[in-house]
């Protein structure tokens, strides 16, 4: 049977046909032959939990039920209003929660509030956004401006607003003449040198605690740390981008705590229904939610929707997946699996030591 599907990152003419999933089970998938496959990639890192999780299945039945979807525009809904506060519970510094359908979108978002916040407090000369080179923050124009990947994105560069891009630490490629501690003072001093001479940066942008998809490359202990510093000693915005690291992945529940680095945004997607239906969200402080406040023909609210925003079916099931973190305890399960791990590491790398 002929497809009219195109498919995402794929050269199509490499292709007859598709795998077909048709049943998936806890880590494993069936196709319509009957194969099971490994999900490996937890289903582009989103999965939390396996397939077929009964809880969350639940929770989506219990609510479709009610409502399936309503709007979030002058309304709202239980699932989303009970998401929400169980978000911020758990996310130290923010106060508000501005909901979307996938990470790119909560990204773009994220850029939007920044700069609009220093609009409606008067500072509107301070327009530039700074990031770390090598990042990614999605597929849209405005995230692959800000994490801008040669490699994927080289052919719309002309399209895209121009950001600031610092040199970022890695163990792997560290320049000549440097040793990894002075490469890393190196890229922070850069920093705090843009920071110190140009007044136009609005804010910072950096995936929280490591890069993903340019290469898996984890920041060095304290490197978040000090560009938070800066963030603050100079008045400009730090956004963190949890998107792929958050809720587990890098073994905390967010990044941001485990770096002790409290951004004034913060950017939630994938894990955070468990990957059962796609939602993100968008997290920032009361001081940049106060300056969107006040009379209607000021103009200072957020000009930003998504028809599907603060789905009930999809906050519904985020919620549920927030109470199975709690009941299986999974963070400490995570930190003892990541114990175990570094452990298998060092022993091969000793075998290794001594192979050569």
């Amino acid at each position: 049977m002929k497809s009219f599907v195109w498919h995402p990152n794929t050269q199509m003419k490499e292709w007859d046909s598709f795998t077909k999933i048709v049943k998936a089970k806890g880590m494993w998938l069936t196709d319509s032959d009957g194969n099971n496959l490994l999900d490996g990639v937890a289903s582009m890192w989103c999965n939390v939990w396996g397939h077929s999780k009964p809880e969350l299945i639940n929770a989506i039945t219990k609510q479709s039920k009610k409502t399936q979807h309503t709007s979030m525009f002058n309304l709202t809904n239980e699932p989303a209003e009970d998401l929400a506060t169980n978000l911020i519970k758990i996310s130290p510094g923010m106060h508000k929660v501005f909901y979307s359908d996938n990470g790119s979108s909560a990204m773009e978002i994220a850029f939007k509030m920044g700069l609009q916040y220093w609009n409606n407090i008067g500072e509107k000369k301070k327009t530039k956004i700074m990031t770390l080179e090598n990042g990614y923050h999605g597929d849209t124009f405005g995230s692959m401006a800000v994490g801008y990947i040669p490699e994927f994105f080289n052919k719309f560069k002309r399209q895209l607003f121009a950001t600031i891009q610092i040199p970022v630490p890695n163990k792997y490629r560290i320049p000549k003449g440097f040793s990894y501690q002075d490469y890393q003072n190196f890229c922070i001093d850069k920093i705090e040198d843009i920071f110190s001479k140009d007044e136009k940066i609005a804010m910072f942008v950096m995936e929280s605690g490591a890069q993903v998809a340019g290469g898996v490359n984890i920041f060095p202990e304290g490197f978040q740390k000090k560009i938070s510093k800066l963030c603050k000693k100079y008045n400009i915005l730090l956004v963190l981008d949890e998107i792929a690291t958050g809720f587990g992945r890098l073994g905390s529940m967010l990044q941001y705590t485990e770096q002790k680095s409290i951004p004034d945004i913060a950017v939630y997607g994938k894990m955070l229904t468990g990957g059962y239906i796609t939602m993100a969200a968008t997290l920032a402080n009361k001081k940049i939610y106060d300056s969107f406040l006040g009379e209607f023909d000021d103009w200072k609210h957020l000009f930003h929707g998504h028809t599907f925003t603060g789905n009930p079916l999809a906050a519904s099931v985020a919620n549920e997946n927030l109470k199975l973190y709690e009941k299986y305890s999974l963070i400490k399960k995570i930190k003892k699996h990541q114990k175990y791990l570094r452990n298998i590491m060092k022993e091969y790398q000793n075998w290794k030591r001594l192979e050569m």
